[in-house]
């Protein structure tokens, strides 16, 4: 990647680059974003503005100070299914509003207790290898959006549309100067598109029909104590993930967010309750724009605000733009996921190396290796636990096992590690016995 200065979170960015800048970050989250409400057979565009509208006020409650956007949560998908088959979408959203409320609980209980447990439960060893799982956990899915074509067979033309997706990104992120180098995700689904045209990927036909203005259709939540109990414990889950993307977001960034998990968890929480009120889909940040951070070195939060306020826009009141930022073919994204979820997994690896973790320790090794080994076996798989109503994912899993281990594992176990022998006192007197 070329050297290039760091924006830092609290600067402020010309016109003319913030609005390029928060379209990279929406055209990041767009396909996931969609997807869920796609498999719920909740409405996309209100997704799609809920999301925005989600962002904004999560910026609010964190008085902009943490750049972060909030798409729509996968964690969810299975009770959504449940809920909307067997009483209906309405009350499905009743249940993600009590969800979001829950965030909101323990939000509060952090703040009361202090966010100090956090260090003694999730040390470094514990969170290198979690966020090395958030991205390799992804691993899968990207691979398989560059490769996979109809009926989820491997499609040589997918595959060569994804690597001249990412090649693009990665010459405009490290051949370019100034601007140009602050934008090639941006860069890269625009060269990946016009690639993508004249390859007969691009369907037109859905962006030709669609108005230019329109309103969204809203769907508004029943509350239903059956399916409240299936959805709201979910929110648990993402609470985990939303830690562990908190921390991924320090390590990019450089600061130490911790101390605002409250604000974080309690913005991502109403987010979800605000976006349910509406037929919206729940909200989690995204690992996708965090991964846009990483490659850009671009931190300000003035530019998620403007990613926030094109959503809300878009996707209630502009079906056109709608249909043609999801024209885009998913190898092109594919590509560009490539790219973003491997410097998720490489800021984890910094994270290990620059926390000077000893691994001559059992104790460190074992935590880095479970958690490695069981989240991203069990996300690169599609494995999950069931639990009841409920399924516990890849990330989720792993953080909970390496917690356990953490808090039960001595302090200082290097017992099962076995020793190299030490032939340094050998060697100096073979030298100086050579010397004579």
């Amino acid at each position: 990647m070329s050297d290039r200065r760091e924006i830092q979170t609290d600067e402020k960015l010309p016109l003319l680059q913030a609005v390029p800048l928060a379209f990279q970050h929406l055209m990041a989250m767009f396909g996931a974003t969609v997807l869920v409400p796609l498999l719920t057979g909740l409405d996309p565009s209100v997704a799609i503005m809920t999301s925005g509208a989600g962002t904004i006020l999560y910026l609010l409650l964190t008085r902009g100070k943490i750049p972060s956007y909030l798409g729509s949560s996968f964690a969810f998908i299975g009770p959504i299914i449940a809920v909307a088959t067997t009483k209906g979408i309405p009350q499905a959203l009743g249940g993600l509003v009590v969800a979001g409320l829950v965030y909101v609980v323990v939000a509060l209980l952090i703040k009361a207790f202090g966010t100090g447990w956090l260090n003694k439960v999730l040390p470094p060893a514990l969170v290198g290898a979690v966020v090395i799982v958030i991205g390799l956990g992804l691993a899968g899915v990207a691979v398989g959006m560059a490769t996979k074509g109809a009926g989820d067979a491997f499609a040589i033309k997918n595959l060569l549309l994804a690597l001249a997706t990412l090649a693009a990104a990665i010459i405009f992120s490290s051949y370019f100067k100034g601007f140009m180098a602050t934008i090639p995700i941006l860069l890269g689904i625009i060269a990946g598109y016009l690639i993508a045209i004249p390859m007969g990927m691009v369907d037109f036909k859905p962006v030709m029909e669609a108005a230019w203005i329109g309103l969204p259709t809203l769907t508004y939540p029943k509350f239903d104590f059956g399916a409240i109990l299936i959805i709201a414990p979910v929110a648990f889950v993402v609470i985990i993930e939303h830690i562990g993307h908190l921390l991924v977001v320090n390590e990019i960034v450089g600061k130490d967010f911790t101390p605002m998990l409250p604000e974080s968890l309690a913005g991502d929480g109403l987010a979800t309750a605000l976006s349910a009120m509406v037929g919206g889909t729940p909200s989690t940040t995204y690992a996708e724009n965090i991964g846009v951070m990483a490659v850009t070195k671009v931190y300000a939060t003035q530019v998620f605000w403007w990613a926030g306020a094109l959503a809300f826009f878009i996707g209630g009141f502009v079906p056109k733009l709608k249909f043609l930022i999801q024209s885009i073919p998913v190898p092109v994204m594919g590509g560009i996921s490539l790219l973003l979820f491997g410097l998720i997994a490489s800021s984890g690896l910094r994270l290990l190396v620059e926390s000077g973790i000893d691994y001559s320790h059992s104790r460190n090794l074992i935590l880095s290796s479970v958690v490695l080994v069981i989240g991203i076996g069990m996300e690169s798989t599609g494995t999950v636990i069931p639990i009841g109503d409920y399924v516990l994912p890849g990330m989720a899993a792993a953080t909970l096992l390496g917690i356990i281990l953490n808090l039960i594992l001595p302090k200082e176990s290097e017992g099962l590690m076995v020793e190299s022998p030490d032939f340094s006192g050998e060697l100096q007197a073979e030298a100086a016995a050579a010397e004579k």
